[in-house]
């Protein structure tokens, strides 16, 4: 295995502790090895390690895969100790699941460690669980970028060596001639980056932006489900835009439809073009609601056959076929009959929108299946559509300014149950949030948060005499909630300091 690390890079990030007090869901769920399998998926006989009303929030721990499989040694302690993590520095988890005596075929195998599943109660085949992001936190300050042989977008040109050599085994990681990047990250002004190095001895930065590869539910099969390829009821989907503040609608094919997930990351590109993106480990809360045919904020009325999200931005339908143009198709023909049916537009005129306003993107290339999602800007749609948002049961309606959504910070923060003081001669607005000492100033990209101050391009403004704020940057600057579903024809934001719904 050829590594590369960087030759001095403080981590001043801690790390985050698998303790309660950080559990953020209703109910949590633990990477231990009860709780995971690796290289598959649950099926139909999959028995739940848990059952939760809908509407639950769920914590999930989550484990990469990276610096535990075979052409990395299966030793984490060891691997991740090259590059200057002591053993406390490795997740406990990740320790117990290398070491222990769980089954893990390198070559047949997926890669993926997957916790789960955990039941719904109601679902039943043919409903639609709703799972939103509500948050995702770093588990360690570091990560691992890998390419292997005959995998990735380029399998027969990386990496560029001589190939495996017979014998490689997790014993003797070396003979595979693998190629795995060790990639720390770093906080500068409150946000994160992931930091490689040049030849020249510099740095290149890139900011992260967390997601879970693998989410999904249970498919209607007895057979093994490798957890490489995405498949009609979620999976290995990796796609970037369903990180914190993202909705997806799977179709439930078993009896308390069975979530799980996985693959956690800290950033990717779309197409995923080496094989595998910025592998680390998360812990994440997603909220599981079951959806009941004909419930509004399904994305279309006819039978829900496959994976479909939205953002604050983005309505996103999604094409999976182990053919790119194939995927491509189903991906478009989603798109027709969303805007079709839910938006009661004329299919010609549905596809010539399409045509000359939705980027398609390739979710990733080096998964067996191929992916291809599309953007629909929600925004094009504002004279045919409502926008609301729900804060604490108190219904209030965004400002669009410039294609986005901005809020009054005064009246967010007073219906999360803050206190907010204006300063006229600074124009600084003061606000007092539970724990959280937050000072924002007109047409400044500096907040001040408890005293630390954290950069955010999306700037207060003054409209209409308010000071108002993007909604996209509540999360980060209140710590509330926020999550989109499109109930009916109203984009619905639905805001909140707690878990529950």
């Amino acid at each position: 295995m050829f590594t590369f690390a960087l030759p001095s890079v403080g981590f001043s990030m801690p790390l985050q502790p698998t303790t309660l007090d950080k559990v953020e869901g209703n109910y949590y769920v633990t990477s231990a090895i009860e709780n995971i399998r690796w290289g598959s998926l649950p099926n139909r006989d999959s028995s739940p390690i848990l059952t939760v009303p809908s509407g639950s929030a769920v914590t999930f721990d989550t484990v990469s895969h990276e610096g535990l499989i075979e052409d990395q040694g299966r030793n984490p302690v060891e691997y991740f100790g090259k590059f200057g993590i002591s053993p406390d520095g490795v997740l406990d988890d990740a320790k117990v699941i290398a070491a222990s005596e769980i089954k893990h075929d390198y070559v047949k195998d997926g890669p993926h460690i997957i916790t789960g599943p955990v039941a719904v109660e109601g679902a039943e085949p043919g409903d639609v669980l709703k799972v939103e992001v509500l948050s995702l936190q770093t588990r360690v300050p570091y990560g691992v970028i890998s390419n292997r042989h005959g995998k990735g977008a380029l399998p027969n040109e990386f990496p560029e060596n001589t190939g495996p050599q017979e014998g490689a085994s997790a014993t003797k990681p070396e003979l595979y001639n693998n190629v795995s990047i060790f990639t720390p990250i770093e906080e500068i002004n409150g946000n994160w980056y992931g930091v490689l190095p040049t030849k020249a001895g510099k740095n290149v930065r890139f900011p992260i932006n967390p997601f879970l590869g693998v989410m999904g539910v249970a498919p209607n099969t007895s057979e093994v489900v490798s957890s490489i390829p995405p498949i009609e009821t979620g999976g290995n989907m990796d796609i970037n835009e369903l990180g914190v503040g993202a909705t997806i609608y799977y179709p439930i094919q078993v009896k308390g439809g069975l979530f799980y997930t996985g693959d956690p990351h800290f950033a990717q590109g779309d197409g995923e073009v080496a094989l595998t993106a910025l592998e680390a480990s998360l812990r994440g809360t997603v909220r599981l609601t079951v959806l009941k045919k004909g419930d509004p904020s399904l994305p279309h009325s006819g039978e829900f056959t496959q994976p479909f999200a939205e953002t604050e931005d983005y309505w996103i339908p999604i094409g999976l076929d182990p053919d790119l143009d194939e995927a491509m198709k189903e991906s478009v023909r989603e798109s027709i009959q969303f805007l079709s049916d839910k938006l009661d537009m004329d299919r010609g005129v549905a596809y010539a929108y399409l045509s000359a306003a939705t980027d398609y993107e390739v979710s990733q290339v080096v998964d067996r299946t191929k992916g291809v999602h599309g953007l629909i800007r929600k925004t094009d749609f504002l004279e045919y559509v409502d926008v609301a948002m729900n804060v604490g049961g108190t219904t209030i309606k965004p400002v669009v300014h410039n294609n986005e959504f901005y809020v009054p910070i005064r009246t967010i923060s007073e219906l999360l149950g803050g206190t907010v003081v204006w300063d006229n001669k600074t124009r600084t607005t003061q606000i007092k949030l539970g724990t959280k000492n937050i000072s924002a100033q007109i047409g400044s990209d500096v907040y001040s948060i408890n005293d630390k101050l954290v950069f955010n391009s999306n700037v207060p403004k003054l409209l209409n005499g308010e000071t108002v704020v993007p909604v996209s940057v509540i999360n980060e600057i209140l710590g509330a909630y926020v999550n989109w579903t499109t109930i009916d024809k109203t984009l619905t934001a639905n805001v909140s300091l707690s878990k529950k719904q």
